[in-house]
């Protein structure tokens, strides 16, 4: 027993960690991006029952006036598109990956029941704001050519 254990710890001790890192940019960065389209029409307008959800679900008893909530839907709107793009090419992520943890923390708040989701989107966030994105990004790229 003791043999395929140690087995199992050196297969995965083998695994460079930019490929966890790169894993956690496409698995959050999808299920933000997916979510985020819903958000939007066939024209890339954001549709009106985005701000009706923001207002009425979101935010149903929250202090500020509407105008501040729309505000806001617009937002985290085009952050829940913008963020996983720059995510997937690993263009400035670990400010992308602070961005949506933050909505994260938010959309924990709202949906409390969903806390083990939320808990696997922030410890992959986590990840790659510790790690960085890896050799396998625009960060990466960038950082080497400056020496």
């Amino acid at each position: 027993m003791t043999g395929l254990i140690n087995r199992f710890i050196c297969l995965f001790s083998c695994i460079p960690n930019w490929i966890y890192t790169t894993l956690a940019r496409i698995f959050v960065g999808l299920s933000f991006y997916r979510s985020g389209l819903t958000k939007f029409d066939d024209y890339f307008e954001i549709r009106s029952v985005t701000y009706t959800l923001f207002n009425n679900e979101y935010f149903p008893n929250a202090p500020f006036p509407e105008s501040v909530i729309n505000v806001m839907a617009f937002c985290a709107a085009y952050a829940e598109v913008i963020l996983p793009v720059l995510l997937f090419i690993g263009l400035g992520s670990r400010f992308a990956a602070l961005g949506l943890l933050v909505m994260t923390i938010v959309i924990q708040f709202v949906y409390p029941s969903a806390y083990m989701l939320h808990l696997s989107w922030g410890i992959a966030l986590l990840t790659i704001i510790v790690n960085g994105a890896g050799p396998l990004s625009l960060d990466y790229f960038i950082k080497k050519s400056r020496g």
